[in-house]
């Protein structure tokens, strides 16, 4: 769970993620909050918890690969500490996990019958754009490529060499998983965004950052599919 100022939902979601049946571990990263994020998070009284702390403000990609290397349950699923997305949905993600036939699984905010809060419409089509120019290069089908719940096996996740320090992480993660071969699930999931007043931090630069990022490892995912054809 990487977090930056999110001091008036953090415990809250760590709370939710403890109620989980299938919570083993909680690693939080907080990424140089200053809004009183790391008093709050030395409140939880859990020995599943685990919080580390960033010198600074990294960005969520960096926050993410902190955490990643401590991770040591099987599976292993990013959870964001707003409240956008709920723990009540890891039953849906982690079953083709747990039936063997998925090693990296996405919960898609598009592919669903699942309450999903109406929001902001321009929002919903650079996802979708985002998503389309990713597969394209992927030549995956994925419906939300920038969904924050994506579970992987852990082995999985830990091995695939992730280099972006911020929002780009989404797209990297997704051209080394379609680079690797790896089963590749999609299960819908409800979705409770927030607006810009209440906390929400991705903007258009984040977007246009990402485009930048989808042709760059995706070229690099297409050189390797090309070679192992060739080979």
């Amino acid at each position: 769970m990487p977090c930056y100022d999110e001091a008036a939902t953090v415990v809250e979601m760590a709370n939710r993620v403890l109620a989980s049946p299938y919570t083993a571990q909680l690693v939080i990263v907080d990424d140089g909050s200053t809004d009183g994020t790391a008093e709050l998070l030395e409140l939880l009284d859990d020995d599943r918890v685990q919080v580390v702390r960033q010198p600074l403000n990294l960005g969520k990609g960096a926050a993410l690969r902190r955490g990643f290397l401590l991770a040591s349950a099987e599976f292993v699923i990013v959870q964001d500490a707003d409240l956008e997305y709920d723990p009540r949905d890891y039953a849906m993600i982690l079953e083709p996990l747990l039936n063997g036939v998925a090693d990296v699984v996405y919960g898609s905010r598009f592919q669903s019958g699942r309450p999903r809060r109406v929001l902001y419409f321009w929002h919903s089509v650079g996802n979708r754009l985002l998503t389309l120019v990713s597969n394209m290069f992927t030549d995956l089908n994925l419906t939300d490529m920038e969904t924050c719940y994506k579970a992987f096996r852990r082995e999985v996740l830990q091995s695939l060499e992730l280099r972006e320090n911020r929002f780009g992480i989404e797209p990297e993660i997704t051209a080394k998983v379609a680079a690797g071969g790896w089963r590749i699930w999609e299960v819908g999931i409800s979705y409770s965004g927030r607006t810009y007043a209440e906390g929400k931090k991705i903007n258009w630069r984040d977007g246009v950052a990402a485009l930048g990022i989808i042709v760059k490892y995706g070229l690099q995912t297409r050189r390797n599919q090309i070679v192992k054809i060739r080979r």
